[in-house]
Order: structure tokens, then C-alpha cells, then sequence
């Protein structure tokens, strides 16, 4: 009985430790290992394309002009050296993918307009295999899939080929990782 009990109470304890599940804002991408758990400094992420989880327009996706859509930060931190940022579906039946992977974007960036490349950074290898921007392009007749963008505050700047992946960018942020935050789009065929 008394064995029942102890192992109950590490469970239970284990349970609460893990905190409420609610929707936040600044929550890693899965198997993202760069947001600091400590960090709680959220940055604001919007597009005046889409709000948070509306529908991203054909506009943004390969159906359309596959321009990366209008974005605004707000809430980054004094000390970011570099913002980074993702654009991931992970609703894929192959795992999650890359449609969007740049870093070494300046930190005092606050607006980025449709279809911009930021200056001076560094546009990596998305998993269409190419650099830049590749829109939101689910199969045909699948449900809707979740596209999440995720912009990072680093303390510092990542130091990367252009050639880098998705990996390799989360690698480099992994402990240099101020804040995080996200803005979530849906788009089907």
C-alpha cells in the first residue's frame, strides 16, 4: 500500500510540474530545443494577411504569388543581438516541414513587408530544397494544415552557412534563445 502511495505522489508531482497545457504564445515548435524554459519575455508576432489561426490567403502559397506574407514584431527584448524565424507545418504524414528558415535578421526589425527579403540576412535551405520562402502547399484534399511561424530574440548572431537547414538554425539558437513568439496560419487544397 505503501508503495502504491509513494509512486501516486511522484506521479501526481510529475503531472504538476509540467504545468497547464493552454496555448502559449511563445511555445516551441515540437522537437524545437532552442526556447529557454526560463524565458519569459513573449515577442508579438501579427500579419495583416491573416490573423491567428485564420486562413493564410492563396496570395502566400504556391497556389498564389508565393510571396512570404506582411509580418510585425513587437516585444523584443533590449539585449536581442539577431531575430531568426521558422515556417513549419508539422501536419505532414513525413514529419514536420520547412517552408521558411531566416536568421541574422537586425534586431530593431519590427515590420517585414509581403515578400521581403531582410537585409543583411540570410535566407537558409528550405525543404523544398531551395533558400527563401516557399508558401504553404498541402496535398490536394487534405484537411487544412497548421503552418507556424516562429520568430526568435537571440543574444547573439547565429553563425551558419547559407546552406543551413532547419536543424542546423535550431542548433545555433539552442541556449542563446531570449524570447519566442508565434503566429499560426491554416491553408488546405
Amino acid at each position: 500500500m505503501r508503495k502504491s502511495l509513494a509512486v501516486l505522489t511522484a506521479v501526481l508531482a510529475g503531472v504538476a510540474a509540467c504545468g497547464g497545457g493552454g496555448g502559449d504564445q511563445g511555445a516551441a515548435v515540437k522537437g524545437d530545443s532552442s526556447a529557454s524554459p526560463t524565458a519569459t519575455t513573449r515577442i508579438t508576432v501579427t500579419s495583416t494577411a491573416y490573423a491567428e489561426g485564420g486562413t493564410i490567403p492563396r496570395r502566400h502559397t504556391c497556389d498564389g504569388a508565393d510571396l512570404s506574407p506582411p509580418l510585425a514584431f513587437s516585444g523584443v527584448p533590449a539585449r536581442t543581438a539577431s531575430l531568426a524565424l521558422l515556417l513549419r507545418d508539422s501536419d505532414t504524414p513525413h514529419g514536420t516541414f520547412t517552408h521558411w528558415l531566416v536568421w541574422d535578421i537586425d534586431a530593431h526589425t519590427a515590420r517585414l513587408s509581403a515578400g521581403a527579403h531582410p537585409p543583411g540576412a540570410t535566407e537558409g535551405r528550405n525543404d523544398f530544397g531551395r533558400p527563401g520562402y516557399g508558401g504553404p502547399c498541402p496535398p490536394h484534399g487534405d484537411r487544412p494544415h497548421h503552418y507556424v511561424l516562429t520568430v526568435y530574440a537571440a543574444d547573439s548572431r547565429p553563425k551558419l552557412t547559407a546552406n543551413a537547414g532547419p536543424d542546423d538554425l535550431l542548433r545555433a539558437l539552442a541556449g542563446h534563445t531570449l524570447a519566442t513568439g508565434t503566429l499560426t496560419g491554416r491553408y488546405g487544397r
